[in-house]
């Protein structure tokens, strides 16, 4: 088992709080790249890469132009944090052994006792990261 399986990369951090920071702006038109990085202290050339990605996956729009920038495809209430983790991150797992997407066969998985557990692991994860959407971040904000 890998030591950083569940560990959220600065991608997964980073690409979220672009998020959060382009939900805080929903409704108020594009929002210069610039802006977004400067707000949450993140290198605009690794937001760059970041947006790229989230853009590729439906969340994120572009502008063009003296006006552009990006903002949320869908509103912030439609969009939950594990969609946003996800296509940065990859599947979050406790061990290789219960990654989502690949299949790992061990010699031992007939027998294996922990397996269980790492899968109870994994699903309460991401039962977490699937229910709480950008909209209840920008509430928890606002409540502090």
């Amino acid at each position: 088992m890998r030591g950083d399986l569940m560990r959220l990369s600065t991608k997964g951090r980073y690409g979220l709080k672009a998020m959060f920071e382009l939900a805080l702006h929903y409704g108020e038109g594009p929002i210069p790249l610039n802006n977004i990085a400067e707000s949450q202290n993140i290198s605009e050339h690794y937001l760059e890469q970041l947006i790229a990605t989230l853009r590729r996956k439906g969340l994120v729009k572009s502008v063009r132009g003296a006006q552009g920038g990006y903002m949320l495809a869908r509103a912030p209430e439609e969009i939950t944090v594990g969609e946003v983790i996800r296509p940065l991150e990859g599947s979050i797992a406790p061990s290789e052994c219960v990654i989502d997407d690949e299949t790992v066969s061990c010699d031992k998985e007939d027998v294996c006792v922990t397996k269980t557990v790492w899968k109870r692991i994994r699903d309460s994860i991401n039962e977490v990261i699937d229910s709480i959407t950008l909209q209840d971040m920008i509430d928890d904000h606002r409540n502090i």
